[in-house]
């Protein structure tokens, strides 16, 4: 394999992907969302971090013990407002990598089929493992971008407002780091990997974008289980989460590479 034609897999794809305000729209929007709107939401809103709120109950009830020192000294209100910031909102984070690698992987792998421009490159002495990775890496590598700078500026954003409330920093933590060096890279594999598998059943973009969606169910699960204190994302909780991604990863990606077959795209596109 050749570095050199890799990568100009990956700059042709990037040049195609960064001209498709389709594509970049949802993932500028979505990482401002939640990197800016909801901690500006719960920090800045009067009254929005009142004490008495039941909703949090069975949250606060089912908090491990690591957990409940953290809150030793806070206000019912800063205990829920700390809760929030900290655990409840940190799901929304693998949302971002997920959305942007299969939003782009589908432009990337089935948009070319429904543009008909693929044909070029598959005549190209490009390896598949050459073409594969670099499609890959063109919807990788973008997607933990902005995974990188939202969680950078969620953290900056929640120090700065938060540093009033609780006369200290509260981000990062361990936690947050594990879920954005781990469970994020794990979960943009897995946007992209379901979309090379969906790529190849499929004729065109929004087919594909609508199918690898699926990937957002889990972390939604995640995001509700945080919400009623089922499942907290604590380290042992987050690496065991990431082995069963890697393991995940591994299997669909492999279906997906088995079924990535010159001859059959080419067929598909005629």
């Amino acid at each position: 394999m050749r570095i050199d034609r890799v990568l100009l897999v990956f700059r042709k794809d990037w040049l195609e992907v960064s001209r498709n305000w389709e594509i970049m729209v949802p993932i500028i929007i979505v990482p401002l969302i939640f990197s800016v709107v909801l901690p500006s939401m719960m920090l800045l809103i009067p009254g929005g971090t009142g004490g008495g709120n039941t909703e949090f109950g069975s949250l606060l009830a089912n908090l491990p013990a690591s957990v409940q020192v953290e809150l030793v000294g806070l206000t019912e209100g800063q205990t829920i407002m700390y809760i929030m910031l900290v655990y409840v909102f940190a799901p929304f984070f693998l949302l971002i990598p997920a959305m942007a690698s299969s939003v782009i992987a589908s432009d990337s792998f089935a948009g070319e089929k429904e543009r008909k421009t693929i044909e070029g490159l598959l005549a190209t002495p490009l390896s598949d493992g050459e073409l594969l990775v670099g499609k890959i890496m063109v919807a990788f590598v973008p997607s933990m971008i902005v995974t990188l700078l939202s969680f950078t500026v969620y953290t900056t954003l929640v120090d700065a407002l938060s540093l009033e409330t609780f006369n200290r920093f509260i981000l990062p933590t361990i936690n947050w780091v594990l879920i954005i060096f781990l469970l994020a890279p794990a979960t943009a594999v897995t946007g992209i990997a379901l979309t090379v598998v969906v790529s190849a059943r499929v004729k065109g973009f929004r087919e594909a974008q609508q199918l690898s969606v699926l990937i957002i169910v889990p972390i939604m699960g995640l995001v509700f289980g945080q919400m009623f204190g089922l499942l907290l994302l604590i380290p042992i909780v987050i690496l065991i989460l990431f082995a069963i991604f890697v393991v995940v990863d591994v299997i669909i990606l492999k279906i997906g590479l088995d079924m990535f077959e010159r001859e059959e795209i080419l067929s598909k596109i005629r």
